[in-house]
């Protein structure tokens, strides 16, 4: 769900890329994603560190949320706590029609575009979106890893929205890892899970290279040491 592109690129014209769409199969494991996850998250026994300050703020102003790829079966969690209205960075590949197609069960549009897929046009779509009162959803180490390894997509997306990125840590004590690239985690049952939506942090819109850089370690430091894994 990352996409790497500076923002200089946005303009750029380039093949268009039409995303992958849900088939039926995957419409329906959607559906079954979406009761099982509703069924499983409301017996979590959850422990909130808000450090943000969206609960204070009433501007209403955009934010971009930040989390790892694996901890997105516990993300839901901070959408029904704050019900803004958001839309997510999904890849365009056919596995990432699955994801979008889960996605709008919970109400989150989807915008397609990763690394090698459809990135300048991606941007551009979360930039109209954020214009357009949206907060915004990526994962920094996806669609396909490193795990644990922020892509610079993320800060180009700040830079160029210059809207406050908001790393957010998902743990849960009991879980289930998949044999996946980033060991995607799925909570069990009455667990407890612990959720830190951390201070905000800003890319200048002035920022060269070095101080783009300087942010995406900042961040990816941020998520690694505030994940229990």
């Amino acid at each position: 769900m990352d996409f790497c592109v500076k923002p200089r690129l946005a303009q750029s014209h380039k093949a268009l890329v039409i995303p992958h769409s849900p088939g039926r199969s995957q419409r329906l494991v959607a559906w079954t994603v979406f009761l099982v996850e509703r069924c499983v998250t409301s017996s979590l026994r959850c422990h909130w560190r808000d450090l943000s300050g969206l609960a204070e703020t009433k501007s209403g102003r955009p934010v971009i949320f930040c989390l790892w790829h694996n901890r997105l079966a516990i993300s839901m969690i901070v959408r029904r706590r704050y019900p803004r209205k958001l839309a997510a960075l999904v890849s365009a590949s056919k596995d990432g029609a699955l994801l979008a197609a889960i996605l709008s069960k919970f109400g989150v549009e989807q915008i397609r575009g990763s690394t090698s897929r459809r990135g300048p046009q991606a941007l551009l779509e979360m930039t109209s979106r954020a214009e357009h009162g949206y907060d915004l959803a990526v994962t920094p180490d996806g669609p396909k890893g490193p795990r644990y390894v922020v892509q610079h997509g993320v800060i180009s997306l700040a830079q160029v929205t210059e809207l406050p990125i908001i790393p957010v840590t998902c743990n849960t004590r009991w879980k289930v890892c998949l044999n996946s690239w980033d060991r995607f985690q799925i909570p069990l049952p009455l667990t407890k899970c612990e959720l830190i939506l951390h201070k905000p942090m800003l890319v200048p819109r002035t920022a060269d290279e070095a101080q783009r850089e300087e942010r995406r370690r900042e961040l990816e430091w941020c998520l690694r040491q505030s994940s229990n894994d």
